[in-house]
């Protein structure tokens, strides 16, 4: 199924429903200037008359919805936690639920090795399916940016080459068409002053004002926004809260790429399931992390299930830049290392 140009420029993907057999690319970027494209991650956002809640709501758009997005503004009536709002075609959107996407298929590699290889999404998101077919099960869709463990290539019954994905969580396999993802490289995981030892580096979380910071020698290296967990000290059905914790910890495990969520075999996109999810780095003993997240982009006040949610490409800054070191071809690794302080 071809990617549809909908009225005036919004574009629709129906391209991986069960049955698809391709995904056609949006046209060139010199044929839409601006930025690129953003994909919407909730079950809907507004388009509004102008960059503002309070101002008309035009239309809405649903999730995985493709939108060109013209240009990036600050807002002066906000949110105060997040500002920024993009210009689209008829229209503004908030940033909060439009996750920047790319169109980047990628040349299919024969060869992956027997340990398995760490793969990206490459494009603004695919379906998966039980088997290399388009008219097998459907399982999850998995979005740009998110990370997936290959453990094989071939080809499938459309004559294309598929991937065999493993999943860390339920151990399943199951398979995604291999133009939409790419290998990460050795140098995309390559530590980060690495010949600073573990006591002098460390973490600080402030809840109060949703900001991270990391410090080398007492000196501050890196600072952004966050979104911690929604404070609410009720156990859920899994016994854990979704209030972030405070108090002192350290990175206990890390891993690339993490199944979140409830743990359930199924094509329902709203279910609370996220494969996927990349540069995860663990620090209590009740699955407590830093990640990337490709499903929100409103950093800057409490959204998450406990987790410290962190925009993708910082994300993986982070994990490469504390202790332990993970080997680009290591699924996890366990080891106590940078201190976190959260409050």
């Amino acid at each position: 199924m071809e990617v549809g140009l909908g009225r005036r420029d919004v574009l629709k993907l129906g391209l991986l429903a069960p049955g698809a057999l391709a995904l056609r690319p949006p046209d060139p970027p010199t044929a839409h200037p601006g930025l690129g494209l953003g994909r919407v991650t909730a079950e809907w956002i507004g388009l509004y008359s102008e960059p503002s809640f309070r101002s008309p709501q035009l239309h809405q758009l649903t999730r995985d919805t493709l939108v060109t997005v013209l240009s990036r503004l600050t807002a002066d009536e906000g949110p105060r936690h997040n500002p920024i709002w993009y210009s689209v075609p008829d229209g503004y959107v908030h940033s909060g639920y439009l996750q920047r996407v790319e169109w980047r298929p990628m040349p299919a590699e024969q060869s992956i090795p027997s340990a398995g290889a760490l793969f990206e999404v490459s494009v603004p998101y695919t379906r998966t399916h039980r088997g290399p077919d388009p008219a097998s099960d459907p399982l999850y869709r998995l979005y740009y940016q998110s990370t997936a463990w290959v453990i094989s290539s071939g080809t499938g019954e459309d004559g294309r080459i598929w991937y065999e994905l493993l999943d860390d969580l339920l151990r399943i396999r199951y398979y995604a068409r291999a133009e939409h993802l790419r290998r990460i490289s050795k140098a995309e995981v390559t530590p980060i002053s690495a010949d600073v030892p573990l006591r002098h580096k460390q973490i600080s979380v402030d809840l109060r004002t949703q900001e991270l910071f990391c410090y080398e020698f007492g000196q501050l290296v890196f600072r952004t926004r966050i979104s911690s967990g929604i404070p609410d000290t009720r156990p859920r059905e899994n016994g854990i809260p979704t209030i972030t914790p405070s108090g002192q910890f350290f990175i206990e495990v890390k891993m690339p790429s993490r199944h979140m969520g409830d743990g359930r075999i199924t094509p329902d996109l709203e279910a609370y399931e996220l494969p996927g999810v990349p540069w995860v780095s663990f620090f209590t003993a009740t699955g407590i992390a830093f990640h990337g997240t490709y499903w929100h982009n409103d950093f800057g006040r409490p959204m998450s299930h406990g987790c410290i949610n962190m925009d993708t490409q910082e994300a993986r800054w982070l994990y490469r830049w504390t202790l332990p070191v993970v080997q680009p071809d290591e699924k996890h690794r366990i080891g106590r290392g940078t201190p976190i302080y959260i409050g």
